[in-house]
């Protein structure tokens, strides 16, 4: 079997930002030619499914500037330089909602777009849900509206393109799976 591994030759960053850096990396193919990569870096991220007691999901809406349109997601956000993927869960649950949650479940992580990036996102569930008294506030450039939705309701908005993220796409899908199986 051949050796699929590009080697790097040569990295550039051409961009720095608060969220991502982008590099170009020229590399040496497996057939020995050369080629460039556009990569970005990204620290990672997490994402909550918060279940109710009365099984409804916490969903936030909110105004995505590159898709120029508001979504519906599951809470998510970036991981901070050493923070641990499911501290940053609970934190995230607790900014984005206000609820904080008596079991934080990992279920899956996955790289979001390999082909160019290196973001991973780690997926939670998160039960036994209460309303924090005095919860840590949002992000400052951070504005979003609560929904709950049923399972049912959460499939229709996929299908309607409300729920239009590969993270919350695949959350709707597990816990209909988690459904189906009877869990």
């Amino acid at each position: 079997m051949k050796t699929l591994e590009e080697k790097t030759l040569k990295s550039e960053q051409i961009f720095s930002g608060k969220v991502i850096r982008l590099q170009v990396d020229d590399v040496e193919l497996p057939n020995g030619k050369t080629s460039k990569r556009e990569i970005v870096k990204h620290p990672g991220a997490v994402a909550v499914i918060p279940v109710t007691a009365d099984n409804k999901i916490i969903m936030v809406e909110q105004y995505r500037k590159a898709l120029e349109r508001t979504i519906i997601e599951i809470p998510a956000g970036k991981l901070e330089a050493g923070e641990k993927p499911e501290i940053c869960a609970a934190r995230e649950l607790e900014e984005e909602t206000g609820y904080e949650c008596a079991q934080m479940e990992w279920l899956i992580s996955f790289y979001t777009s390999p082909g160019f990036a290196d973001e991973i996102i780690h997926i939670y569930k998160a039960a036994g849900l209460s309303q924090k008294a005095n919860p840590a506030s949002a992000d400052e450039d951070e504005f979003v509206n609560l929904i709950e939705v049923t399972l049912d309701e959460a499939i229709q908005l996929v299908k309607e393109q409300k729920i239009f993220d590969a993270k919350t796409a695949y959350a709707v899908q597990h816990l209909q799976l988690l459904e189906a199986l009877g869990k």
